[in-house]
């Protein structure tokens, strides 16, 4: 399939070695020729450990980051990034969850093609520890050391501060760093992609997502990127035949012309179970 992508340079914007799980996919599906941003500096955008907080939603945080690295190097007009969040499921309040979005952004077709996953395959999490049999507890729990660690003084206190921290000769040197205070020390885990195996995988599934999205094509004009664009509810309910709030179709648009198709949802159903109605069960 010819999306316009092939023998192109296609720029990583990352400083956290996303490449490692990017590229291979990228390179294969869309016959890219992947570079890494060069010295390009993400965290001036937000950084997981709070010392620079993210000041715009996800998506917007990442447009910046793709725009940020086309401007450091003006050579190249496609460039794809990833941008991750992380804390409650939006629906398993009580269960951590990764949201990963990546985007693609083609300047010589004028597309900006995204794709997300949530996903509950994550150790994030955080704590205040007193001792070092307690800290050896959360390190265990987190994965460490194949997935890292930072320390610092409290949640709200970021100097000295130990990022980066995966191997037991690290650990034990910033505990011992830390340790004379008597709030003990606040450990949490490192959501970097290069310390993070499991976000890296979150990272390779999302980048295998926004290929798919890339090679859903226009009917009408075969540009890439025929992506969803509205979800229409109202499927009837099975016993009373009412609207509920279920999806009934769901709209696929394409960037370039504005063609547009109304598709079935996955599921195919043509009425609700009655438990999902608002009139039959209020």
């Amino acid at each position: 399939m010819n999306t316009g992508f092939t023998g192109r340079r296609l720029l990583i914007a990352t400083q956290h070695r996303k490449e490692q799980v990017m590229a291979p996919c990228l390179t294969q599906a869309l016959g890219v020729v992947c570079e890494v941003a060069e010295q390009l500096d993400t965290d001036q955008l937000g950084t997981f450990s709070g010392e620079k907080p993210r000041l715009d939603d996800p998506v917007s945080t990442l447009r910046k980051k793709c725009e940020l690295a086309l401007a450091h190097q003006p050579e190249f007009d496609l460039v794809v990034a990833s941008e991750g969040s992380f804390g409650p499921h939006p629906s398993m309040f009580f269960v951590p969850a990764n949201e990963e979005w990546v985007m693609l952004i083609d300047r010589a077709q004028g597309l900006e093609i995204r794709a997300r996953q949530v996903s509950t395959d994550t150790n994030f999490s955080a704590k205040q520890v007193m001792s070092w049999s307690e800290l050896q507890a959360f390190a265990s729990a987190a994965q460490f050391p194949t997935h890292g660690l930072i320390l610092r003084p409290s949640q709200s206190v970021y100097s000295p501060i130990f990022k980066g921290v995966n191997n037991e000769a690290a650990l034990k040197q910033a505990f011992e760093c830390l340790a004379d205070s008597a709030q003990g020390m606040y450990v949490e885990t490192d959501m970097r992609a290069l310390f993070n195996p499991s976000r890296m995988a979150v990272i390779e599934q999302t980048t295998l997502q926004l290929i798919e999205k890339i090679q859903s094509t226009c009917p009408k004009c075969a540009t890439p990127g025929f992506d969803l664009v509205e979800v229409k509810r109202g499927l009837p309910c099975a016993a009373c035949g009412l609207p509920t709030a279920s999806a009934r179709s769901h709209i696929y648009g394409c960037q370039h012309c504005g063609y547009q198709e109304d598709r079935p949802t996955p599921l195919n159903k043509d009425y609700e179970d009655p438990r999902y109605c608002g009139f039959c069960n209020p």
